[in-house]
Order: structure tokens, then C-alpha cells, then sequence
């Protein structure tokens, strides 16, 4: 089998290299990249992100990138979004009502309400509702997380694991070919490094 390129997009947003090197431990090819042309000829996209949905949302659209993943989504080729590079591929968030997301997950994402300690911060288990190739090995496992905002999908079905803190989210989503994970993986130690080495894997090339 040959090892799979994997492009984590760079827009300025993301804790990049330390996503590159904890795909590369899970057996990819990874290689960061500003640019659209070299992202489109790699086997999988992972969309990282740190921050502000707002502020993700435009300066990923200004990279050159929205464009990208919406061909690839249409093409049904694998993307991974990682924390607010997951929440971004909604269309909206109650984060910054005025930004407008990518739009490829049905759905939106919410703030946690205010009778739970914001943001979510630290290690928290993390539960499988739902049979999916990136789980395999994690259910009631701790993953690191770093969140005031969490989604929530427009398909029950597209839940594939949920975090229990505070009312309940979204931890795991996926649709088609598109998968999300509100968690850190590439900071959830041997148990994110799972779940990477998981998608991996997946990609089959």
C-alpha cells in the first residue's frame, strides 16, 4: 500500500506543524501547504484551526481553500476537519453571527451555555454513538479539548461520537466523505494518535 499524502492546510490558523508530524507518526505522508494547487493533489485534506470562527472562516476563504474543499467534498476525496477547522465547515456559529462558514455539513455551530465552566478546557471522555473508521479503539477514551463552541449537526445520523461535559455535544461528526473532530487528536496523546493512525488507514491509496 502507498503511503498516503495528507495536506494540512495552512491559512494562518492552526496548530500546523504539530498536526504534520502527528500525521506523519500515523503512517502519511503530511506535508503543510499554502497552497491550493499542492493541496489538490494530495489523497486527503485536514483542515486545522485555532481561534475565532469568524476570523477562521475568512482568512481560509482568502488562502484559496474554500473553493478547494467544496470540489473536493462534490468529489466525495476525504477531508478531516480538526477543532474550529471543524466548525467551520458549517455555515454558521453563534461565535460570529455576520461570518459565513463553508457550508458542508448541514447544521450550525452553538455557544455552551452558561451554567458550565467556558471554555471547555482539558481532557474529557469521549463517547461512540456510531460505527465509523475513525473510531475504532476510542469509545470511553480521553481526548484533549479546547472549545467554547460546539456543533451542531442538521442529521442526528451525522453524530458519531459525543462529549458528555455540560449539556452534551457533538465530539465526532461525519458526513460522506467529510469528518470533523471537536478534540485535538494531535494533542490527545496515544489515543488521538489512534484515531489519526485510524484515518490513515481509511484513505486506502
Amino acid at each position: 500500500m502507498t503511503q498516503p499524502l495528507v495536506a494540512v492546510l495552512d491559512y494562518d490558523a492552526g496548530n500546523l506543524r504539530s498536526v504534520e508530524k502527528a500525521l506523519e507518526r500515523a503512517g502519511a505522508a503530511a506535508s503543510v501547504t499554502a497552497d491550493a494547487a499542492e493541496a489538490d493533489r494530495a489523497d486527503a485534506l485536514v483542515v486545522p484551526g485555532v481561534g475565532h470562527f469568524g476570523q477562521c472562516a475568512r482568512q481560509l476563504t482568502a488562502a484559496g481553500f474554500a473553493g478547494l474543499l467544496h470540489d473536493w467534498v462534490a468529489a466525495a476525496r476525504p477531508v478531516l476537519g480538526i477543532c474550529v477547522g471543524m466548525q467551520i465547515l458549517y455555515a454558521t456559529s453563534e461565535e460570529d453571527p455576520g461570518a459565513v462558514g463553508l457550508g458542508l455539513v448541514p447544521g450550525r455551530v452553538r455557544r455552551l451555555p452558561a451554567d458550565v465552566v467556558v471554555p471547555h478546557m482539558g481532557w474529557d471522555r469521549v463517547r461512540v454513538v456510531a460505527d465509523d473508521p475513525l473510531l475504532e479503539g476510542m469509545d470511553g477514551e480521553r481526548c484533549y479539548f479546547a472549545n467554547s463552541y460546539y456543533a451542531e449537526p442538521g442529521e442526528d445520523e451525522h453524530v458519531r461520537a459525543v462529549c458528555d461535559y455540560g449539556p452534551g455535544f457533538p465530539c465526532v461528526v461525519r458526513t460522506g466523505s467529510v469528518a470533523g473532530t471537536q478534540f485535538h487528536p494531535e494533542k490527545s496523546a496515544e489515543v488521538g494518535a489512534r484515531l489519526l493512525a485510524n484515518f490513515v488507514r481509511s484513505l486506502n491509496v
